[in-house]
């Protein structure tokens, strides 16, 4: 037998996995790019409901004396607060119910080479990173609506950490509730849920001023929005009563990492289903 006639074994070069953060990267980078495509679109999520609140408390019952002017300075910080948590909260919130329901489109980003709870994790990434944006696009916005705002140099990484836990701790309600309630009930869940989220969570007013209605003042420290208007406010607006800028850090922190496990878990055990 020749050198010709001896069979040559084929060497095949075995297909590694790309690593995992890779991947991650990979994903989020893709739907950072979408993100930008869609800026109008968050651009009006942002805008109607608090700025429409903005124009009506400060603007049309200001200029009628029924609320004094500086009541819009007193506001803007709650609308922040309102852009950053449930601009993330819907985005993760609607995006889900369609694609765990009628479109089935996470199960092309399950099949990535990814673990799922990381799938979970880039998700909250992006809302949290589209809540920011609301928040920071809605300070000239608001100050566009009102005419002034107040501005404090020193108070804008307090407010800036605290808009970016609002709005991580907003994505995680979002996924949770999207993950484990049946699609037939989500719109109806959400209203009972996002109204009473709007309306005490200290938007209009500060905490410590509901001192005179104490049991209400103890409903709205259950609320997560509450410590993320306090947060900002009390960064924008030292002179006015507020919480202390530690508690609303460490309230929305341990809300965060509580929210960040139930709704990794929620989503990949819907993923599995």
């Amino acid at each position: 037998m020749t050198a010709l006639d001896t069979p040559t074994p084929v060497r095949r070069e075995a297909r590694r996995r790309p690593p995992a953060a890779r991947v991650f990267l990979a994903l989020l980078r893709r739907d950072l790019m979408v993100t930008g495509k869609e800026l109008w679109v968050i651009l009006l999520q942002v805008g109607m409901t608090p700025l429409f609140m903005l124009f009506v408390f400060s603007t049309i019952l200001g200029g009628q004396g029924i609320v004094e002017r500086s009541f819009a300075n007193l506001f803007l910080p709650g609308v922040i607060a309102l852009a950053a948590l449930t601009t993330a909260l819907q985005s993760t919130a609607l995006p889900l119910v369609k694609e765990f329901g009628f479109t089935m489109e996470i199960e092309d980003r399950l099949l990535a080479p990814l673990p799922t709870s990381l799938v979970a994790v880039g998700k909250l990434v992006v809302a949290t990173i589209r809540g920011l944006l609301a928040a920071v696009l809605m300070y000239p916005l608001g100050a566009l609506v009102v005419g002034s705002a107040p501005w404090r140099l020193e108070g804008l990484p307090t407010a800036l950490l605290v808009a970016l836990l609002g709005a991580w701790v907003g994505g995680g309600i979002g996924m949770t509730l999207s993950t484990i309630l049946p699609i037939q009930r989500i719109n109806v869940t959400f209203s009972v849920i996002v109204t009473p989220i709007i309306w005490t969570g200290c938007i209009h007013y500060p905490w410590p001023r509901l001192e005179s209605m104490r049991w209400f003042q103890v409903v709205t420290a259950f609320n997560p929005m509450t410590y993320v208007s306090e947060g900002v406010r009390g960064a924008m607006l030292p002179d006015v009563p507020h919480m202390p800028a530690w508690v609303c850090v460490l309230a929305l922190t341990g809300m965060a990492a509580a929210l960040t496990w139930l709704s990794v878990r929620s989503f990949t055990r819907r993923a599995v289903q």
